[in-house]
């Protein structure tokens, strides 16, 4: 099985992450919700690999680099529900760790 968070949490501007095999990261709000993976802000991808937009590119604004919670998604994401009313993007662990340790 892959690496789980022990624990995870906001702090500032940053979610902190303790995964069970002892390695922590942090990483900041505003570059998970920039990196959301969710079709309306990344797109979706065909059967051909080609990326098509659901929508429009998101609109920052401050609420938008804010968590108001986090929800576990089975054992292996994240949901980040963000003040701006998003709610789409699924994070997984492998992600998260990646976006870590960059």
């Amino acid at each position: 099985m892959a690496v789980q968070p022990e624990r995870f949490e906001t702090v500032g501007d940053f979610l902190a992450i303790r995964w069970d095999d002892g390695v922590e990261s942090v990483v900041s709000l505003e570059e998970l919700r920039r990196n959301c993976p969710c079709a309306q802000c990344s797109g979706e991808t065909d059967l051909t690999g080609r990326v098509h937009r659901v929508g429009t590119q998101p609109n920052f604004s401050p609420a938008s680099f804010q968590v108001l919670k986090w929800e576990r998604i089975g054992h292996y994401a994240v949901q980040a529900f963000w003040a701006d009313g998003h709610e789409t993007g699924i994070f997984t662990y492998g992600m998260l760790r990646s976006l870590g340790e960059d």
